[in-house]
């Protein structure tokens, strides 16, 4: 009595007809058998070593298939495929997410997408009071403005960077930007922790500073303008010499 093997049965052990397949594709650069991969159950995937310059871990990938018990198996594709520990390029991230901070130079544009997070409608989602001044003046309104979350990722930047309280700048100032003259208060909700130095001599002239940021150009500062000199009170003036003959014996 004879029987008919499963498909699957007869598809997983068509080892040398994917090989053969494989080999048609890839000649020689076909290496062992690693292992099966079902697809469905009319169909199993062959891989095979690839013995392929530059290609250390990938697999020869032949899908055979069949229409049932006692039909031919045959050969769907024959691809390869990286493996597991196959050497691949890093996953494609657009252009747009790659920029970073301090990569645009003299030239360049970086329009903003439409749906970026980071930017919401002037006219309706706006919490900042002077954002909404602004709205209420017809034709001066911009599109769109910064989100709350935007905000508050720019206030934590600044506060952690170059001109922040924790700069080595402001540990040695002895005063702090918000008692300074020259210091310049941001409008809108960020107004209680950032202003603009104008200070020319200050290194931060120019830039986004924190209340609590400093430097020695505080406006306020005062020093000792006495001479660095100690003075006596008994001065002996050396410069003329009396000069008294001696007798001649």
């Amino acid at each position: 009595m004879s029987t008919t093997p499963a498909p699957e049965l007869a598809l997983d052990g068509a080892v040398e007809h994917a090989r053969a397949a494989a080999r048609e594709e890839a000649g020689d650069e076909v290496g062992a058998h690693v292992g099966v991969q079902p697809e469905d159950e009319a169909a199993v995937t062959h891989l095979f070593e690839a013995d392929k310059p530059g290609y250390r871990g990938w697999h020869w990938a032949v899908t055979v298939a069949n229409a049932g018990p006692g039909t031919a198996v045959t050969v769907s594709e024959v691809v390869l495929v990286p493996g597991p520990d196959a050497l691949v390029a890093p996953a494609w991230v657009p252009w747009q997410q790659r920029v970073q901070a301090g990569d645009l130079g003299v030239g360049d544009l970086l329009p903003t997408s439409p749906d970026d997070p980071r930017l919401v409608p002037a006219y309706v989602q706006s919490d900042d009071e002077a954002v909404e001044e602004v709205a209420r003046e017809i034709g001066l309104g911009r599109v769109r403005v910064m989100s709350r979350p935007a905000r508050l990722d720019a206030a934590d930047r600044w506060q952690g960077g170059e001109f922040g309280p924790r700069s080595d700048m402001a540990r040695s100032a002895p005063e702090h930007c918000g008692t300074c003259g020259f210091y310049l208060q941001v409008a809108g909700s960020l107004k209680a922790a950032f202003g603009v130095c104008g200070n020319e001599i200050s290194p931060a002239d120019g830039h986004v500073v924190h209340v609590q940021y400093g430097c020695g150009a505080h406006s306020e500062l005062q020093i000792d303008q006495g001479s660095p000199v100690l003075v006596a009170d008994l001065i002996y003036d050396d410069s003329l010499l009396d000069v008294e003959r001696a007798p001649v014996e």
